[in-house]
């Protein structure tokens, strides 16, 4: 299965405000040096989790990004589906009508079996399950947390 960039992108900001936005919001560039997005990128795609209600964010000195749900209410299908990526893993499942073997086809059943599988996990894993299973470690100064690996050197 195929999870296109912005999706990860998107869950992986998610998961970073989950983890660092408790004291307030977050600047986009401290989420992007965290995470290692392209803040360009990250740009997008906070706006449009924005846009779809997972987020809120602040302007001014004090601005950034914060999550505007718990994120035990943040579900990845939601997530996807918000960033434009829920497929199925063939056509056919969604329009019978462009394959000529869709009435007699065997292999359909399972695909649709392998789609609402994969939905099924989506649905239920929620950004604060992905929360609770990083790693995480103090920076330098204890003061806030950053998942094992995507520290940054400064």
């Amino acid at each position: 299965m195929y999870i296109p960039i912005k999706v990860d992108y998107g869950v992986r900001a998610l998961v970073d405000l989950a983890l660092n936005g408790a004291d307030g919001p977050v600047r986009a560039s401290e989420i992007a040096k965290r995470t290692v997005i392209p803040e360009p990128y990250l740009a997008q795609v906070l706006h449009t989790l924005n846009k779809s209600g997972f987020t809120s964010s602040q302007r001014g000195p004090r601005g950034g990004h914060f999550l505007a749900m718990e994120p035990s209410d943040i579900r990845l299908s939601r997530v996807m589906l918000s960033l434009g990526a829920m497929e199925t893993p063939v056509a056919c499942l969604t329009d019978n009508t462009i394959c000529i073997h869709s009435p007699a086809c065997a292999q359909r059943e399972v695909w649709r079996s392998v789609a609402e599988a994969v939905f099924s996990i989506l649905d239920s894993t929620t950004i604060e399950d992905l929360v609770n299973s990083t790693p995480i470690q103090p920076d330098r100064e204890g003061e806030s947390k950053f998942p094992v690996g995507l520290k940054t050197a400064v």
